[in-house]
């Protein structure tokens, strides 16, 4: 018999009344926008034959609850979980190498964040509007923290910065209670 192997560009986009999503151990890759705007999603287990999430994939998905991010992923791109404003907790397995721009901006729901020991850089605007992130901790990995990174995290008052971070931009951590290292300043 045949298998999937990719779910394609925008196959499931703006499914509204999509609930819950098991995505077989067949495919190998989530392509660009696969369930941007599925309102209704609240579940996804994404298997660990997946290696990257693509830009959009999850964009704009309100109710997604619950997400695992597999082993087998290095790289969670562009605005892929954007605006997913009932997603509680991540956690970036160690795998992931890369984390684009916006990834998880105006994830409003977020609390809790476990970032990949593997990550060299927080790109920009990654975590940007993720209103009820009230901490983080920066793995010894990160060596740069992009323009707007966490700005607007209101609820964002402790953070861990350790030694390998040798840029942070002024503007990573603005609208938020975060005081920087001195070194920083």
């Amino acid at each position: 018999g045949s298998f999937v192997t990719e779910i394609e560009s925008d196959a499931f986009e703006d499914c509204t009344s999509l609930k819950n999503v098991t995505i077989p151990d067949s495919v190998t890759e989530i392509a660009y926008g696969a369930f941007e705007g599925c309102t209704s999603l609240k579940n996804v287990t994404i298997p660990d034959s997946v290696k990257e999430i693509d830009s959009y994939v999850f964009e704009g998905c309100t109710s997604l609850e619950n997400v695992t991010i597999p082993d087998s992923v290095k790289e969670i791109a562009y605005r892929a979980f954007a605006g997913c404003t009932s997603l509680t907790s991540v956690t970036i397995p160690d795998s992931v190498e890369y984390i684009g721009s916006r990834a998880f901006y105006n994830c409003t729901s977020l609390t809790t964040v476990t970032i990949s020991e593997n990550l060299r850089d927080i790109e920009d605007y990654v975590f940007y509007g993720c209103t009820n992130l009230t901490s983080i901790i920066i793995p010894d990995s990160v060596t740069e923290i992009g323009h707007y990174a966490f700005a607007d995290c209101t609820s964002l008052t402790s953070i861990t910065i350790p030694d390998s971070v040798e840029y942070i931009d002024p503007t990573a951590f603005e609208g938020t209670g975060v005081k920087l290292p001195e070194r920083f300043n």
